[in-house]
């Protein structure tokens, strides 16, 4: 059977997932660790972190008996590059926003 790659736009749809991404963002830390932040149960957080993991959008590094996650700066890059071209459109479509507003209020006077 096909296993099929997931998606890292699927990946970071769902809060508890972008949650755990901005908590690290500070540091690496045990799925333990990460679990105490939130009121779900330890497999749940396990299977959010097993499709961070599986995205690429985090990594694993055994320190001992422990498992440690951190964030992948490349690929949040990745989604950032992605989410540039729309910034360009906001940005001028505000830009235009701001002149018409600009025009209305000096017709106004």
């Amino acid at each position: 059977m096909m296993k099929l790659r997931r998606d890292i736009f699927q990946a970071i749809s769902d809060p508890t997932r972008r949650a755990i991404l901005v908590l690290l963002t500070s540091q690496a830390m045990t799925a333990g660790a990460i679990a105490e932040n939130f009121d779900t149960a330890r497999p749940t957080i396990s299977k959010h972190i097993q499709i961070l993991n599986e995205c690429e959008l985090i990594e694993s590094n055994q320190q001992g008996r422990e498992i440690y996650y951190q964030i992948k700066i490349d690929k949040m890059k990745e989604i950032d590059r992605w989410l540039e071209q729309f910034r360009k459109i906001w940005e001028s479509r505000f830009s235009q926003l701001d002149t018409i507003l600009s025009t209305l209020k000096n017709e106004k006077k």
